[in-house]
């Protein structure tokens, strides 16, 4: 089974059970199989130590006080051996730290078999024997005195290291140095580690149960719970709570979620009103073009120009709404690209204005041009005719009694600026941040517009936001409002050339 395929639950209980698997092997391994190693591993170095600081101070005036503090401080037997007096083995030094010390107990031979190994090893020995000794016990009276020893008991067997240096001296000679230290046996340690262990692995793996069951469910429940909240959103509950529970990631998963919700929920709202309005839009034209159709067909004589007419128009209208459909849809979706060409901005706009002054002027609407000059620009020029149109449009859509709007030209240092104003009723500094939101109206009850769709800025957004354009509105209730967007301009107009 892949890990992946297992809840977050159990891999948090097998993660702790592992953990504890591994701390107890090496629990184990440290503590009973390597512990005898280790003890043996530290008394070598330690008499290796002590040898050393001996040696460096074999002809040092304080080497008694040193040999005694040794002997003190580290529980080792010390003797070192005069080799010159008649190929005798003569103490200089002797400290004898415990009674079981064998290099004290060592006769001649003995010490001469310890000396030619040593020199047959270049100078240094160390080893580790096993030898049996009566313990004698000492009897103390109650000013430390020593005035008895206990009768011998039975034979122990206890193993030490034996080490043996011959360290040369300032005079040509040499000294025999030999050190001590019992090995404590460590089998009724290792016993009681053993048992120890067992008792501390027993605790360990309920500890461990326990531990894992409580943070799984810590961890797992507010997931759990998430997720839950999660498939009710998939299956378009957006009213659904996201409690603030848990740990931080929690916490924000629930934030993240939960706006999700709130923005779902709004989209949602603004489909259906979107459709709603769509709906009426695409059923308006059609039942005056069925109607005024039926009309032409049963009633002799209204075969009119007029009402010819007015089926060309919902039909046109019919045209444009489906056309803002599609075009938005592809805008939105990244499929179409930009065509960058020069051209002049001032005169593109100009003629866009003069196909307005005939759809307009019947209806007495008015659009006013004002520019400082001439404005040229890389872009998309179908593109950016089409924003112009959509702001215009939404301008006649929302004009005021005045019935007039303004459309304005500046040209500032490497940009120009296009405004179209109108003296509407004008939008709520509230609504200001969603009206270029896809959906989204400021009047809530339906209007079909007299020029356009009512897509305009959704397209208008778009399209800017593909020229990376800077664009904005500035509205005021009971005023009007100015959308407007910026451009950058050619330095090098087309058929000027570089000086």
């Amino acid at each position: 089974m892949k890990l992946n395929k297992i809840s977050v639950r159990w891999q948090i209980f097998l993660g702790f059970v592992g953990f504890a698997g591994v701390l107890l092997v090496f629990l184990w391994l440290f503590q009973i199989v390597f512990l005898d190693s280790f003890y043996q591993s530290i008394k070598t170095e330690n008499i290796k130590t002590c040898a050393s600081a001996i040696e460096e101070n074999i002809d040092s005036r304080g080497l008694s006080a040193l040999v005694d503090d040794i002997s003190t401080q580290n529980d080792v037997s010390i003797r070192i051996l005069d080799l010159s007096i008649n190929n005798l083995f003569q103490d200089l030094f002797s400290v004898q730290a415990s009674p079981d010390s064998a290099i004290h107990r060592m006769d001649f031979q003995d010490l001469y078999e310890y000396y030619a190994r040593a020199e047959q090893q270049g100078g240094k020995l160390l080893e580790t024997t096993t030898n049996q000794w009566n313990p004698e016990y000492f009897i103390r009276g109650q000013n430390g005195g020593i005035y008895g020893i206990a009768p011998p008991t039975d034979r122990i067997s206890n193993e030490s290291l034996i080490y043996v240096s011959l360290v040369p001296r300032e005079d040509g000679s040499h000294v025999m140095l030999m050190l001590h230290s019992p090995i404590s046996p460590v089998n009724s340690t290792v016993e009681t580690l053993r048992v120890q262990l067992l008792i501390i692995t027993g605790i360990l793996v309920v500890l461990t149960l326990v531990l894992s069951i409580v943070v799984s469910r810590t961890i797992v429940k507010p997931i759990v719970k998430v997720t839950e909240s999660a498939k009710g959103l998939a299956r378009g509950q957006y009213d659904i709570p996201f409690e603030e529970e848990g740990y931080k990631e929690i916490q924000q998963l629930n934030d993240t979620l939960s706006y999700a919700a709130g923005e779902l929920s709004k989209v949602e709202g603004l489909r259906r009103e979107l459709i709603a309005n769509i709906s009426h839009d695409l059923r308006t034209p059609l039942t005056m073009i069925t109607g005024y159709g039926e009309m032409m067909r049963d009633i002799p004589g209204e075969n009119t120009p007029e009402n010819v007419q007015v089926i060309i128009d919902e039909a046109t209208r019919l045209s444009n709404l489906v056309t803002d459909l599609l075009d938005l849809s592809k805008l939105q979706s990244g499929t179409q690209s930009l065509t960058l060409t020069e051209f002049d901005l001032t005169q593109s706009v100009r003629s866009i204005l003069k196909r307005y002054a005939v759809l307009t002027s019947q209806d007495g609407y008015k659009v006013d041009f004002v520019c400082s000059g001439e404005a040229y620009v890389q872009a998309d020029e179908i593109k950016i005719s089409q924003v112009v149109y959509n702001l215009i449009n939404n301008a006649i859509n929302y004009v005021g009694d005045d019935k007039t709007v303004i459309v304005t030209q500046k040209i500032k240092p490497g940009k120009v600026r296009l405004e179209v104003t109108d003296h509407g009723k004008g939008i709520a500094q509230e609504q200001l941040p969603y009206i270029w939101d896809r959906y989204y109206k400021v009047d809530k009850t339906h209007k079909r517009a007299v020029i356009g769709t009512g897509l305009g800025l959704s397209i208008v957004k778009s399209v800017l936001d593909m020229h990376d354009a800077v664009y904005g509105v500035e509205s005021e209730e009971g005023v009007g409002s100015t959308f407007w967007f910026e451009l950058d301009t050619l330095q090098n107009p087309p058929g000027e050339k570089e000086m």
